[in-house]
């Protein structure tokens, strides 16, 4: 059903699906995971509550959670051309999926650091811990499962958002996906790169889920 050609358009397939979901997932973090912070130490009941701050990141989450992925993959065309000098591929994916993840990524940051116990925080104050010290040494490590809990799922739903830009050639599992199985009509090829996209995401939640239980202290 396969010759060596199509074979390697797949394996192709598989390390740009790859490279695409885990670089996005790593550059969302950059920005996502210090916006996150943010939120959480501005918001009303956080360490150094801030009206205007927490306002406007709160206003950017929302606007840009609430755009289609997909629109805003095409909106981001003339910026992804100025930042990699092109708008397809897999590496110009990159860019629309960093800013798509970013401002989810800081919505599940402060969702993790809010489920902190509050008596834990005010104990560190006690002992004249320093804001930086209690995000550093408190909220993160006593979030960190929670966190990476969150990292996993982030990276699965990049996963599907990284096959979604093969619709406008975004490069990928995606895009052979469209080209061969939608375009051309052959079902063989989408059905393998379903599968392929399915196997990628399972491997990645049964990594996550087994590494969150490993570093979760009240597992053991």
């Amino acid at each position: 059903m396969f010759d060596e050609k199509t074979m390697e358009m797949l394996l192709i397939g598989i390390k740009d699906t790859l490279y695409m979901t885990l670089f996005s997932t790593f550059f969302g973090y950059v920005l996502g995971l210090p916006f996150g912070i943010i939120l959480n130490v501005t918001r009303k009941d956080g360490l150094k509550p801030n009206r205007i701050i927490y306002g406007i990141g709160d206003f950017i989450c929302n606007i840009v959670r609430s755009i289609p992925f997909l629109i805003l993959l095409i909106l981001l065309i003339p910026f992804t051309r100025a930042v990699v000098g092109k708008s397809y591929g897999s590496t110009a994916t990159i860019v629309p999926l960093v800013i798509c993840a970013a401002p989810y990524i800081a919505r599940v940051v402060e969702s993790s650091l809010n489920e902190v116990d509050a008596g834990v925080i005010e104990a560190a104050k006690s002992m004249g811990a320093s804001t930086m010290q209690i995000i550093f040494k408190v909220l993160l490590v006593e979030s960190k499962v929670s966190l990476f809990t969150g990292a996993t799922i982030t990276t699965g739903i990049l996963l599907g958002y990284s096959a979604m830009s093969g619709t406008v050639g975004g490069g990928g599992l995606g895009d052979i996906a469209v080209r061969y199985g939608y375009y051309r009509w052959q079902t063989d090829i989408m059905i393998v790169t379903v599968l392929l996209l399915i196997l990628i995401f399972q491997i990645i939640q049964n990594l996550g889920t087994r590494f969150s239980m490993h570093i979760d202290h009240r597992k053991h």
